[in-house]
């Protein structure tokens, strides 16, 4: 034994905790060669004193021994055998609803794990993996369990996958396939020395493929034995092709020694050892057996479920104590056939459920089974279960009967208050609804008064403003009515005076427009003529009915409208209002504006002083 290279050794072992004493010397000498011929290190000593100087050297250190050497599917015929061998077995074994447990032992980056995990997807459908399986799968190499955890490969490492299987469980993306992320949940990385660390429990398969080689023989023997306490009882081992097990035939059995698949031999148990030791006819150990057989009848009573066993032929041998008060069976019915007994047919057939746990090799569970006794119904589950030898031949039945009436009670009140928790749920989900009925009437109410409202205020805004349009206005009509009145004042005050002219005239005056229209008539002009301004007033001049001769006046009037002259006065004879003939004065001037353009006729008329007409 080299002294300097088991010195490196322990360094590696108590520095990193890496433990590689138990690995076969040759392959491990020669892969730290490797290492110190890559730097130029000529002894271990000398590569311990790098390795303390350069700690990063055990990252390529690691990586060189570990040789971490996998594929998905790797030995095509073992992986066959375990899809249409192992696994339905496995499987059959379970309860639908029962876990299982599978180790990948030496993972290195993954693809031993995530090939189990689809070979069990396959087996059992999508939901059935992710409800029950646990793939356990574990290194002693950090850096491959990154790797592995990650789930990412090239297309060179998943090239031994079908397309289909590829695209059922791979997610691709660039190129770089990744193992489904909802299905890498049942699986579980982690560090383990398979000689340092305690194993795995409850095992159904584990699978240890080219690992056990690299180790020494006390390495392996620890390491099966660990395994063998890992796996269930008939749990399956996979070895890789270059690994035996002739050493540990009485751990293990071959089921294809070609694919390197084992199956777990159960230890003989006390029961076995004491019929052994019974056939030496020694007092001391048949007082041990009598110990432990009193032992073993004092447990089989204190268990708290009710129990009947019978063997092969329908013969009741073992009835805990639990099950003779419930069934008032007496230690007298222990030897009696099963047909002659009350509970072959109460509170279940027994017998035809006997036959369906025998056919089927499995447990049957019979739930919530009413028995009425007494008036009060009791409530069981009832389990089935052929009793086996280690040889897998039936050699009996359990029976045991499990009283869930409080637990039935209770189911039963769980749904009522669960049916009323409902339809208070839906009523309370339709008053929700109402609610929100009624909210969206409101807010639909609400935005049509937001809306009238709106239109109000722009309303009122509008009748503010023709208000003030109004005001305004009504301050402009004001002010016109305050200029119209000053006018009209004023013009009060120029008719008054005109007005006194004319009535300081002596003579009538008479204002014709272009038309002949009277515009004015003075007073005079109605003291001689005996007609009102009221009655004349807009009124023909020519049509008039006086004791003026207007037609004489026709032409003069017709004179000055023509601008052929600006004054005109002739002497007529007429007959004034009282009748008297008088001769009457009778001027025409035209009625000029400010512009000198003649709008009318002037007439003067004046009662000349003469002799009375005979």
């Amino acid at each position: 034994m080299n002294s300097d290279f088991e010195a490196l050794l322990n360094y590696i072992k108590h520095s990193r905790g890496f433990d590689f004493t138990g690995y076969k010397r040759p392959s491990l000498m020669r892969r730290v060669g490797k290492r110190m011929q890559a730097l130029e290190v000529d002894n271990y000593s000398n590569y311990i004193d790098y390795l303390e100087v350069h700690p990063q050297e055990f990252v390529h250190l690691f990586n060189t021994i570990l040789i971490n050497v996998t594929s998905f599917f790797r030995d095509p015929i073992v992986w066959e055998y375990i899809q249409t061998e192992i696994m339905p077995r496995i499987i059959a074994r379970k309860e639908p609803s029962e876990p299982i447990r599978v180790w990948s032992a030496g993972c290195a980056s993954g693809q031993e794990a995530y090939t189990l995990a689809i070979v069990l997807a396959e087996a059992l459908g999508i939901e059935q993996f992710r409800a029950r399986v646990k793939i356990y799968a574990t290194d002693i190499d950090e850096e491959a369990l990154n790797c592995a955890r990650h789930a990412a490969y090239n297309a060179r490492e998943v090239a031994e996958l079908s397309p289909e299987l590829l695209e059922r469980y791979f997610d691709c993306y660039e190129n770089v396939y990744t193992f489904r992320k909802d299905l890498r949940r049942s699986v579980i990385f982690g560090r383990h020395d398979l000689v340092q660390d305690a194993p795995i429990s409850r095992i159904d398969l584990l699978v240890c493929r080219n690992t056990l080689m690299y180790f020494n023989a006390e390495a392996q023997t620890k390491i099966i034995s660990r395994f063998h306490f890992a796996l269930n009882d008939s749990g399956f081992l996979v070895l890789g092709k270059a690994e035996m097990l002739l050493s540990h035939s009485n751990s293990f059995t071959p089921v294809d020694l070609k694919r390197r698949i084992f199956s777990k031999l159960a230890t003989a148990n006390n029961r076995d050892r004491f019929l052994l030791m019974s056939s030496n006819n020694d007092v001391d150990t048949n007082n041990y057996l009598t110990r432990y057989s009193s032992l073993r009848d004092a447990a089989f009573d204190a268990t708290p479920l009710a129990q009947l066993i019978f063997d092969l032929n329908g013969v009741l041998t073992l009835a805990n104590e639990r099950s003779r008060n419930l069934f008032g069976l007496s230690y007298r019915d222990i030897g009696r056939l099963l047909q002659d007994l009350e509970i072959s047919y109460r509170p279940i057939d027994l017998r035809s459920c006997i036959d369906q746990a025998y056919r089927d090799r499995r447990p049957h569970l019979y739930k919530d089974v009413e028995w009425t006794t007494g008036g009060e119904p009791q409530y069981f589950d009832i389990q089935v279960a052929p009793l086996l030898d280690v040889n897998s031949i039936a050699i009996g039945v359990s029976i045991t009967f499990n009283d869930v009436t409080r637990a039935k009670c209770l189911q039963d009140e769980l749904e009522h208050s669960n049916q009323e928790l409902e339809m208070a749920y839906e009523e309370l989900q339709s008053t929700n609804e109402e609610l929100e009925t009624t909210n969206e009437e409101l807010q639909s109410s609400n935005e049509e008064l937001e809306t009238t409202n709106e239109e109000l205020q722009s309303t009122n805004e509008e009748l503010e403003t023709m208000n003030e349009e109004l005001h305004s206005s009504n301050e402009e009509l004001q002010t016109t009515n305050e200029e119209l009145r000053l006018r009209s004042e004023e013009l009060n005050a120029a008719n008054a005076f005109l007005a006194s002219i004319l009535t300081s005239l002596r003579c009538g005056v008479v204002v014709l427009d272009r038309d002949l229209l009277i515009q004015a008539w003075s007073d005079k002009a109605e003291d001689l003529w005996g007609l009102r301004a009221s009655e004349v007033q807009g009124q023909h001049f020519l049509n008039l009915d006086i004791g003026l001769p207007v037609e004489q006046i026709r032409q003069p009037i017709r004179t000055c409208l023509m601008a052929e002259s600006d004054y005109i006065a002739i002497t007529v004879n007429a007959v004034n209002r009282r009748g008297k003939l008088i001769q009457c004065k009778v001027t025409c001037t035209p009625l000029l504006s400010r512009t000198q353009e003649i709008q009318g006729v002037i007439l003067l008329m004046e009662e000349q002083a003469s002799e009375e007409l005979q």
